[in-house]
């Protein structure tokens, strides 16, 4: 089993990353590579709790997603064809002083088979990269939309967008 964390700091407030972290329409992808519309099957999704089947490149599973929590979003694999037993994700949000979040994520992968295990060790070693790399397009495709889409999004925080994108700190 192995347990990967991963950090970034983001001018998002966590509900705004947690509605694109929730949006399951076809073109998800865009924003998570690992969920090929292919693979995407909302089975249910309510206002706090969602179970979907997600994935790509011939790995998938199948999440129960909790955001009943503001600042913790759960989600528990309940089925794969590679990950098992406490596999899932946790992404906590803290709210920072100057506006901007810091997101924390748990990455747990339990292989339940030779396939799962072997990737599980790969991940949790050379493969962390892949990961983090993943997860930094996600937060930067969530704040490229909403820059592309304001109506919810304040002057300040387009400004800080912006800055951000261009490479320019958000002090």
């Amino acid at each position: 089993m192995s347990t990967i964390h991963l950090h970034r700091t983001t001018i998002l407030t966590p509900e705004q990353y947690i509605a694109g972290l929730t949006d399951f329409e076809p073109g998800r992808s865009k924003i998570f590579g690992n969920s090929a519309d292919g693979y995407l099957d909302v089975h249910y999704k309510g206002l706090l709790q969602a179970d979907v089947t997600e994935g790509s490149g011939g790995i998938w599973e199948r999440l129960h997603y909790d955001w009943s929590d503001p600042n913790r979003v759960v989600l528990t694999t309940t089925d794969s064809n590679v990950w098992g037993g406490a596999s899932g994700h946790t992404y906590t949000f803290t709210r920072r002083p100057d506006g901007a979040t810091d997101i924390d994520v748990a990455v747990v992968r339990d292989g339940k088979n030779v396939k799962g295990r072997l990737l599980g060790f790969v991940l949790g070693t050379i493969g962390r990269r892949v990961l983090e790399r993943a997860f930094e397009n996600s937060v930067k495709a969530i704040e490229m939309r909403l820059r592309d889409h304001p109506t919810t999004t304040t002057s300040s925080q387009l400004i800080r967008m912006q800055r951000a994108i261009d490479g320019v700190s958000i002090r």
